[in-house]
């Protein structure tokens, strides 16, 4: 599946796009913004791996926003403005499609944005699938995956939670989460990303994992919880 956020001032616009999503089983709508504050709230709360992004809009340019993001996810313009299409190349933008867009070009942009995750994807597998370094304590600290059981955002550090220890470390959960192998982490909530195999229980609280032999309840996002879900349904009996 594709994560996908449309940014967009016009209604219409936004509407057309959310049409052509719709007749697509792959993409999954994560949510909808007028600007680029709504956007980013977005961003913040919920995992995307591509974003539709009009370019002028009220307060901040979508270019300008693009350009403040450490570590955004791929991006498409969309924009009723040839002139801009140099500069949102140079942002490494996925393409650039003219308004009005027409279906047939909104799935070829959206082909070659498949192709990108699909090389990202490619490149994380690659990897070693047990640990990676981290710095902690001006140092680098090898974390194994198997002894994670969660890791913790906290503005702009993150908290790796092993079973008996914790290691802090600066950087944002978004790019911690862009190492880490999908098929053994997963994002539940904006703060919190888990090791699937430390899930304990799961009910509509959260998730109960296990630290020193004490219970420890996770909130899930609602955006997270069918993921989830479907996780622990794979291997309900």
């Amino acid at each position: 599946m594709i994560k996908v956020l449309f940014v967009d001032d016009e209604p219409l616009a936004l509407e057309i796009l959310e049409n052509y999503a719709s007749r697509l089983p792959e993409v999954t709508l994560i949510g909808k913004a007028s600007n680029a504050i709504e956007a980013q709230q977005i961003l913040e709360d919920n995992e995307v791996d591509l974003i539709f992004l009009d370019i002028q809009m009220p307060q901040i340019t979508g270019l300008d926003w693009l350009r403040s993001l450490r570590n955004p996810p791929l991006t498409i313009i969309t924009t009723a403005f040839p002139d801009y299409a140099l500069e949102g190349y140079d942002l490494n933008v996925v393409d650039y499609l003219l308004k009005p867009i027409a279906f047939d070009r909104f799935f070829k942009a959206l082909n070659k944005a498949k192709e990108q995750i699909k090389r990202l994807d490619s490149n994380v597998s690659s990897l070693s699938e047990s640990f990676i370094y981290v710095k902690a304590d001006k140092k680098l600290v090898r974390v194994n995956f198997n002894e994670v059981v969660y890791i913790e955002g906290l503005k702009d550090y993150v908290i790796i939670r092993l079973e008996g220890d914790r290691i802090i470390t600066l950087q944002t959960m978004k790019s911690l989460e862009e190492k880490l192998p999908s098929n053994i982490f997963r994002r539940i909530h904006r703060s919190y990303i888990i090791n699937i195999d430390k899930i304990k229980a799961l009910d509509s609280n959260g998730v109960e994992v296990v630290l020193k032999d004490q219970v420890k309840l996770l909130p899930i996002g609602k955006n997270y919880r069918d993921e989830i879900q479907a996780i622990v349904d794979e291997r309900r009996i």
